[in-house]
């Protein structure tokens, strides 16, 4: 009796459980279209800026304008010492009056010359020594034409003139300084065409190509959108920030738009071809030196480690070409505390903005 009883009660006992795995935070990856919005600072600059200089070494005598001055075209800015230069000119003047003197005695020799050659009355090689003389005196005469244009040339180049429509930016030199030739007097900026500077970071620069378009928006300005588009993208990283310029082209609506003024950039990314899917970078596994996500098998929760092909990586997300699917579950967390054919039990993330966008 007691030997039943004993087998009645080991057959009421519920058979054990199977194991329900290890929990992760694990959701499905979503279709990407290949495009990444960028939003970026940026700065409000002139089409054209540049140093202005004279062309002569020289004492700056005068400065006519100062930083902040709106000029136009052929307004004087600055004077150097004209003292110098105007000697110059009156040497060369006064050379160019000797050496055509010398000309006209020389041309009245020569013809001369020839008339008395013709009958005979002087030699042949004086002829050729009135002749080689003439010859001289043109030269002489052509070279100090020359050195007066160039006197001239200097004498005007005392005045630094502005060759287009514009606003001086800096002021790099005073009165009474003594300047070489080229060196900075003024920072310039034309007016007209503006455009705006955004430093791109190396994880984004490959997403940038010239002619992209993008829009902007200014601080100073809401409600106001501008269409701007890439003009120019910096060859190297600067030294210390490691990040790329981009100049973007504004439309022309934009050219009374104040220099120095902050901007939001948002700049639209390239399509890429074919289907791509984006993940959280914290899902990013490595297999050796290739990229791997931990994806879970529907059929029994099993994690596979699977290679995959990037495309691109971002600041908080890495867009995948090949090796996933849209709707394939991933662990997206925690990718370094499991192993390959553990059972999983997938959990969405605790925190609602750690789901991936």
């Amino acid at each position: 009796m007691i030997a039943a009883l004993v087998l009645l009660a080991g057959c009421s006992q519920k058979a054990p459980e199977s194991h329900a795995g290890v929990p992760v935070i694990a959701l499905p990856v979503q279709a990407a279209d290949g495009q990444s919005s960028g939003r970026f600072p940026g700065e409000i600059h002139a089409r054209y800026e540049m140093p202005l200089s004279f062309r002569i070494g020289g004492q700056l005598a005068t400065r006519n304008v100062n930083t902040g001055d709106a000029v136009k075209k052929g307004q004087p800015l600055a004077q150097l010492d004209p003292k110098d230069t105007a000697d110059q000119l009156t040497s060369a003047k006064a050379a160019l009056d000797a050496a055509e003197h010398r000309l006209l005695f020389a041309t009245q020799q020569r013809d001369r010359d020839e008339a008395q050659s013709k009958q005979n009355l002087i030699s042949q090689l004086q002829l050729e020594q009135t002749q080689d003389a003439y010859a001289s005196a043109l030269a002489a005469r052509d070279q100090a034409r020359q050195q007066l244009d160039l006197a001239q040339n200097q004498s005007r180049y005392t005045t630094l003139v502005a060759d287009h429509d514009g606003v001086i930016t800096s002021r790099e030199a005073d009165v009474g300084q003594v300047l070489a030739a080229g060196q900075q007097v003024f920072g310039y900026a034309w007016s007209g065409e503006r455009e705006v500077y955004v430093d791109v970071p190396e994880s984004r620069i490959d997403g940038i190509a010239v002619g992209q378009s993008a829009t902007m928006t200014l601080p100073a300005m809401p409600g106001r959108t501008f269409a701007a588009r890439v003009r120019e993208i910096s060859p190297s990283a600067d030294p210390q920030s490691r990040t790329y310029q981009v100049k973007l082209t504004l439309d022309p609506s934009a050219a009374a738009l104040q220099l120095g003024m902050t901007a939001d950039v948002t700049l639209q990314a390239q399509k890429a071809a074919g289907p791509m899917v984006r993940i959280p970078a914290t899902a990013l596994f490595h297999q050796n030196e290739h990229p791997a996500v931990w994806v879970v098998r529907p059929a029994d929760s099993t994690l596979e480690l699977r290679p995959i092909t990037v495309v691109r990586y971002g600041e908080r997300d890495v867009m995948i070409s090949d090796g996933l699917k849209a709707g394939e579950r991933i662990v997206m967390q925690g990718v370094h505390t499991v192993s390959v054919g553990e059972k999983v039990a997938p959990i969405a993330p605790p925190h609602p903005e750690d789901a991936p966008q």
